[in-house]
C-alpha cells in the first residue's frame, strides 16, 4: 500500500519562502504522477503543481508560477515543493497525492492516494 507523508509547513512572514517534502513508500503504480494540492479554509482543495515522476515533466498552477516549483529525488524517494516569495492567499493546507496516469492531471478526483497534509500559514 502507498503511503505520502508530508512534511516542511510552518508559520511564515509574507516574502519568505518554504520547501515542503512529500516521502512516498510502497508501490509506484499510483504515484507515477506526484502533485501538490493546496485547501484554504472554506475553499475547494486546488491544484498546485504536479511533476511526472519518470520523465520530470511538470506544470505548475498560474497563481504560484514563478514563485514555486516542483522537483523529485528517485535517490529519497522524494517530492518537493519549493515555495518563495510566499503571499498570504498562499495560508492552506498542503497535500501530497499520487496518480496512476502518465500524464498531469489536474482533478483532485484523478489522483489515488493522498498525505494528511501539512499546514502553511503567511502572516504578518
Amino acid at each position: 500500500q502507498v503511503q505520502l507523508v508530508e512534511s516542511g509547513g510552518g508559520v511564515v512572514s509574507p516574502g519568505e519562502s518554504l520547501r515542503l517534502s512529500c516521502v512516498v513508500s510502497g508501490p509506484s503504480d499510483s504515484t507515477k504522477i506526484m502533485a501538490w494540492f493546496r485547501q484554504a479554509p472554506g475553499k475547494e482543495r486546488e491544484f498546485v503543481a504536479a511533476i511526472n515522476w519518470k520523465t520530470t515533466g511538470s506544470s505548475i498552477a498560474v497563481p504560484v508560477k514563478g514563485r514555486f516549483t516542483i522537483s523529485r529525488d528517485n535517490a529519497q524517494n522524494t517530492v518537493f515543493l519549493q515555495m518563495n516569495n510566499l503571499e498570504a492567499e498562499d495560508t492552506g493546507v498542503y497535500y501530497c497525492a499520487g496518480a496512476g496516469t502518465t500524464w498531469i492531471v489536474y482533478r483532485a478526483h484523478e489522483y489515488d492516494v493522498w498525505g494528511q497534509g501539512t499546514q502553511v500559514i503567511v502572516s504578518s
